[in-house]
């Protein structure tokens, strides 16, 4: 038997693992959605879900790994097989380093940080957040802070979006310009927020317009959202492209581009959105990853260096959480021994000063004081070496000896469990190895509880 404090299960499908069709599939309406509905699978206790442009992560808490897993599958439906799966401490790992940026698209980058907190305030509206997930998602949060506030994570431009928002600004003036996005993924959000900074108008293009629509409330500019067909119209307008499509074929060939006139072209796709003869038309200029190349090298390298600061940064902080976790579950058995104890203890008294009365002793307010204090006393320091064993057990991973304690104490820690023994309703009832150590008085006290 182990306690039931919670074990966290998780999918990832997210641009490491999966193609953006896969990411979308496994999105719902909204993140507090998706949590409302994997609260309703049996056995799942808490939920916490975080879908961006380039993720669709799904967590939570169950009694074991594979009850989590069931309900996860049963969620995620034939999108679960597009994702990694994560255990419980590979869940808690996972989730720190997604709040650095490590596990992003752009190396540190700062946006996915705001978006875990955002996640986290759904999940907790929804009510999925408990006692695990809460260290958990606490923990990732701060950790985040950590990386960006102690290192150089985030300096520095890293972003292709930002990358070709400055080759733009070299080469061309776009102040007052209209410029037009093609994609809805992280990059070409990040570059649509670069330009509208820079520019007056930003058009953005996807095959799914709802998610271009998505992309354009998040820039703080005049924006349009548009279908793939009217890409090349829109082209026409605009003075700067920047293309960013999980396409597999060219997204602009030369026919769309024919017609456009003067205009610069930032292709920041793999493999290429835009036909490489388009470059020969008279007026369009097209720039590639390749161009942006020496623009992004030495902060990337910067940022790698980084990243192994954050990567020992993440080490420290999940040995600290993992300590957390196990000083609770012993901490949750300590408890129910001291509530074991205090029983025994109320019920001795009682019987003490009744015994004493009943004889012709005045037990006064002073001596009942006295008495009292001598029993704490005695309770505590019966106590102090087995409290200190569970937090050793629990530290050094040793359940067994947590367990043999639930077995004494378990009715305290959850009372109306039938998969947890109650406190043995006599001598007879305790484990043989813990009887021979467990002073006489002790078990006279267990067997005398039913003739109360």
């Amino acid at each position: 038997m182990t306690i039931g404090t919670g074990i966290i299960a998780g999918i990832s499908v997210s641009h490491s693992d999966a193609a953006v069709e896969e990411i979308e599939a496994a999105c719902a309406d909204s993140q507090r959605v998706a949590v409302e509905s994997l609260l309703d699978e049996p056995g799942v206790s808490e939920a916490f879900v975080l879908q961006t442009c380039n993720r669709a992560e799904a967590y939570v808490v169950a009694e074991s790994e594979s009850t989590g897993r069931e309900a996860l599958e049963r969620h995620l439906g034939s999108a679960a097989g597009a994702g990694r799966d994560l255990g419980h401490e590979t869940s808690l790992r996972h989730l720190m380093r997604v709040a650095c940026g490590l596990e992003s698209l752009v190396l540190g980058e700062d946006q996915i940080l705001g978006q875990v907190r955002d996640a986290y305030e759904d999940a907790r509206a929804a009510g999925g957040i408990g006692p695990t997930l809460d260290d958990a998602l606490l923990k990732a949060l701060h950790v985040g802070e950590r990386a960006r506030s102690e290192t150089a994570i985030n300096e520095g431009v890293v972003s292709l979006g930002s990358a070709a928002v400055r080759l733009a600004k070299s080469e061309r003036d776009i102040e007052g310009a209209t410029a037009l996005v093609v994609g809805a993924g992280e990059m070409a959000t990040l570059s649509a927020q670069a330009l509208a900074e820079e520019v007056d108008r930003v058009l953005v293009a996807n095959r799914t317009v709802p998610h271009a629509e998505h992309v354009v409330k998040e820039i703080d500019a005049d924006g349009s959202a548009l279908g793939l067909d009217a890409v090349p119209a829109a082209a026409a307008d605009a003075d700067l492209v920047i293309t960013a499509t999980g396409s597999n074929d060219h997204v602009l060939d030369h026919a769309d581009l024919t017609d456009v006139g003067e205009t610069l072209l930032i292709d920041l796709a793999q493999p290429r959105d835009i036909a490489p003869e388009a470059d020969d038309i008279d007026g369009i200029d097209v720039r590639d990853l390749d161009t942006l190349q020496s623009v992004t090298d030495r902060t990337r390298e910067q940022r790698r260096e980084a990243a192994e600061a954050v990567e020992a940064m993440i080490d420290d902080e999940f040995d600290h959480l993992i300590s957390q976790y196990k000083r609770k579950r012993a901490d949750q058995v300590i408890a129910a021994m001291y509530e074991g104890a205090e029983r025994i203890k109320a019920r001795e008294l009682r019987t003490a000063i009744s015994k004493l009365e009943s004889e012709g002793t005045e037990v006064g307010e002073a001596e009942r004081e006295v008495i009292e204090s001598m029993a704490d006393a005695l309770v505590g320091q019966l106590l102090s070496a087995p409290t200190q064993s569970l937090r050793d057990a629990a530290e050094n991973d040793d359940w067994s000896t947590i367990n043999t304690a639930l077995q004494l104490f378990g009715s305290s820690l959850q009372p109306d469990s039938a998969e947890i023994p109650s406190i043995p309703d006599g001598p007879e009832e305790v484990p043989e190895e813990m009887r021979q150590e467990m002073p006489a008085h002790v078990l006279e006290q267990l067997g005398a509880e039913d003739a109360d």
